[in-house]
């Protein structure tokens, strides 16, 4: 009877919150009315990121008069990624939507992610039209962090750390580490899955002020380099590392047959000029990278091996005011 209950919804709504008192019961008002107009069976998982506000007392309150909403509460503090992963777990629908809390994300617009999704994409992705932010800070690092994105995954979505809805069972096969939230089009892309985007508005923020900052871009071009790191050798660091190690090599040799020949056929000494010690560093360094390779091979069995470890602790869900204790 259990796993009926769980099939029968359709729609997951994941929303991270962190300290967003002023959003909250704007947020929870309109993505309600959103999906009640859509005739289908839903879930809101507000997941409260150890907000030091009224952030989780506001949950509480609405869960009370709304049966479809279920509160999450962390431990504390954890990061936009590691809240969405939680929320991602603990759905139970057909399709897992993630949406940002402040409402720059509409819920008004997820009619249109579902509609395209049920065509029988993996991941539908909202592509945001008419930005009215920051060009400087915010509209411009976007388009070169999304450009990189797409050249360095193959990944054609323009937009990828927005609004995105996901196939449930997907959704929640995946392992996403702090940061990667932002590559999730790319990361679906990577094992195979069909994407599509439709395009989407970009309010302002309701109310509260923006969490991201310099630091974010920062973020962003280390987990683009995570991506092409990826992307192009597999997950296999000993292919690329093997690779550098190879070009040491062999660049070395030729130094090397070089010297040789000056030797043999000129009288040249070979230990006494420069290029016979270069040849040595680029021996002794491919044996470096190739260590390295095998060193962070045998760490990555590892991680395959215990990635089944959560990243973070829910303290309780609250569900029709009820809090309920994360079971051991």
């Amino acid at each position: 009877m259990q796993d009926n209950v769980k099939q029968e919804i359709e729609i997951s709504i994941v929303t991270p919150m962190h300290n967003e008192e002023g959003c909250v019961r704007e947020f929870h008002s309109r993505i309600s009315a959103a999906l009640k107009g859509m005739n289908t069976t839903y879930e809101i998982l507000l997941i409260n990121d150890g907000s030091t506000d009224c952030t989780e007392d506001i949950i509480r309150e609405l869960s009370l008069n709304d049966p479809n909403l279920k509160g999450i509460m962390l431990a504390r503090n954890r990061g936009q990624c590691t809240a969405i992963y939680a929320g991602i777990q603990e759905s139970r629908g057909q399709y897992v939507v993630i949406m940002d809390g402040d409402l720059q994300h509409k819920p008004e617009e997820i009619p249109s992610l579902i509609c395209e999704i049920r065509k029988g994409y993996d991941l539908v992705s909202g592509c945001r039209t008419n930005r009215g932010e920051s060009m400087i800070k915010r509209k411009l690092p976007s388009k070169i962090a999304n450009y990189l994105m797409r050249t360095t995954s193959g990944c054609q979505v323009q937009d990828m750390g927005g609004l995105s809805c996901l196939k449930g069972k997907l959704a929640r096969s995946m392992t996403l580490r702090e940061g990667q939230h932002r590559l999730i089009p790319a990361l679906v892309y990577s094992m195979g899955g069909s994407v599509s985007e439709v395009p989407i508005s970009a309010p302002p923020r309701f109310a509260g002020k923006s969490h991201y900052g310099i630091g974010r871009s920062i973020d962003v071009l280390f987990d683009i380099v995570m991506l092409w790191f990826q992307s192009s050798f597999k997950q296999r660091p000993i292919y690329l590392f093997g690779r550098i190690s190879l070009l040491m090599f062999m660049v070395a040799s030729l130094i090397m047959v070089w010297l040789l020949y000056g030797k043999v056929f000129f009288g040249e000494h070979m230990g006494t000029r420069p290029p016979f010690m270069g040849a040595i560093l680029l021996y002794l360094s491919s044996l470096g990278f190739m260590s390295t390779g095998f060193i962070l091979e045998s760490l990555a069995n590892t991680y395959e091996a215990v990635m089944g470890t959560k990243t973070y602790q829910i303290r309780e869900t609250i569900s029709q005011g009820i809090a309920e204790k994360p079971k051991n």
